[in-house]
């Protein structure tokens, strides 16, 4: 349904501007973003396809399943080459392996070999932190192969022993904390501190408040103990992915049936900075599948943060990158399901390095690669500055974004906020009303009234003068005719 939206105004767009194209960069989909009231209209594209990468053209032969990427402080891209139970490390370049991990050897000296590993995260200090999902166990080794540490599934009250320990992602902090994400596991990702003992867990998801949900509380209230202890209990979606950043770990849960928690910020102590926020992170209209009859929500299956600080969101149900500023406010939508480069079978997931995005595909068994596009350029500097705290510098590159994109609501909020701060009340309020921006808005309107008042001030008292003395004048010809009234009777 959203592609026949979108086709719908990229040909009303096109008859009006005699267009052929709404943007240069032929890619297998409409490129779209989201107007001021979130309905999709065209708009130039961020990133554009560059290539599609296999094994074969890595030297490394088929892969299998990939099913994680991360790039490592030592300018290397560590592919989880789950089917071939192996990690491939790439260059910079994304041209040729340049080592692959299939054997490790352990503390005591005998070597081990992963199992359908899932996740990898590669530390400031270059040590591979790998989620070996079907060996049930997460590894520490150096990039020699060397095992310095195995964690496994703890023995404590507070993990349920009757659960598997399958580890499918893996991050760890800078004090060397390590978090995990296990499978099957709804209270949050497993902590372990720095020698392996387990924390517990960490940042679980909220349960999604249903009309459902809300009637069996009130109706738990009136229930007896018996009947309570046997109610099935609601449980919220497990955490799919994460990444770090600085001081902050950002989840997502790819869960189809609940939109809260969908992306978190969370702080040390596992507060979710986005909780007050209403936000909504991938398509505001739920893609409709023919084949099934149905709606489809949004899965969020993975997450990266850039280096920039813009969060990125892989979306497994519509194949596509949903990319937002620090403030959650939308950039560019890139990707889709196809064949052709720019789109993917099975996304699995997601990294960034400089002004490229990198997907791997468990089905076509690729890594895509994008490259920022001219336009995507301009919004990154403008994004940045504004970020930076810097917005009369991000005023103008604003400007440029309006110039190639007049609807790109991002652009209207940045010129709208880097107005007010100048003084410009009145821009302030028209370029927020073009983005929807109402609490913009108000500032904007309360600082021209605040200005308004100021520049009329003498008038405003002249005016108080004239109607507090006519006011005198009409009192006291009603008080004297009441005098001559009550004299003559």
């Amino acid at each position: 349904m959203i592609k026949k939206i979108i086709a719908a105004y990229i040909s009303a767009a096109c008859i009006m501007s005699g267009m052929l194209a709404v943007t240069a960069y032929a890619e297998p989909y409409e490129v779209y973003n989201y107007d001021r009231w979130n309905d999709p209209i065209p708009s130039q594209a961020g990133y554009t396809a560059e290539r599609s990468v296999s094994g074969n053209n890595l030297g490394a032969g088929k892969m299998n399943s990939p099913s994680d990427i991360f790039y490592g402080a030592d300018g290397l891209f560590y592919i989880v080459d789950s089917g071939n139970n192996r990690i491939i490390a790439v260059d910079e370049n994304f041209t040729k392996a340049v080592k692959i991990y299939d054997s490790f050897i352990m503390p005591d000296g005998s070597e081990t070999s992963l199992k359908t590993p899932m996740g990898i995260f590669i530390s400031a200090d270059n040590n591979m932190y790998i989620a070996d999902s079907e060996n049930s166990r997460v590894l520490v080794s150096d990039t020699d192969g060397n095992i310095i540490k195995e964690i496994t599934k703890p023995e404590s009250e507070i993990f349920d022993q009757k659960r598997t320990f399958t580890p499918l992602r893996v991050i760890a902090d800078k004090a060397g904390n390590v978090y995990v994400v296990l499978n099957n596991i709804t209270t949050g990702v497993a902590m372990f501190a720095p020698d392996g003992e387990f924390m517990g867990f960490y940042g679980a998801n909220r349960v999604q408040p249903t009309s459902e949900i809300i009637s069996d509380h009130l109706a738990g209230l009136f229930m007896s103990e018996e009947k309570r202890a046997r109610r099935v209990r609601n449980v919220p979606s497990g955490v799919t992915s994460f990444d770090i950043d600085g001081d902050f770990i950002f989840t997502c849960t790819s869960s189809s049936t609940q939109t809260t928690d969908t992306v978190k910020k969370l702080n040390a102590a596992g507060n979710n900075i986005f909780a007050n926020m209403e936000l909504n992170f991938g398509d505001y209209t739920p893609v409709y599948d023919t084949t099934r009859n149905k709606l489809l929500a949004p899965s969020i299956v993975d997450i990266d943060i850039a280096e920039d600080g813009n969060i990125n969101c892989l979306d497994f149900t519509t194949g596509r990158i949903f990319q937002y500023d620090e403030d959650c406010n939308l950039l560019f939508i890139t990707g889709t399901i196809a064949k052709q480069v720019g789109g993917f079978d099975h996304a699995a997931a997601l990294e960034s390095h400089g002004d490229k995005l990198y997907v791997a595909d468990s089905m076509k068994n690729t890594v895509t690669i994008f490259t920022e596009t001219d336009f995507g350029a301009v919004v990154h500097k403008a994004s940045a500055l504004h970020n930076g705290g810097y917005y009369d510098e991000a005023l103008e590159p604003w400007r440029e974004v309006l110039r190639r994109d007049g609807n790109y609501r991002r652009a209207n909020l940045g010129v709208a906020l880097a107005l007010l701060r100048q003084g410009d009340y009145q821009g302030a309020m028209k370029y927020a009303k073009l983005a929807n921006a109402g609490s913009v808005y108000d500032k904007a309107f309360e600082g021209y009234r605040m200005e308004l008042i100021r520049e009329n001030f003498g008038t405003f008292v002249l005016a108080a003068a004239i109607i507090a003395a006519a006011a005198a004048i009409i009192r006291r010809k009603l008080k004297k005719q009441g005098d001559s009234r009550s004299k003559k009777y």
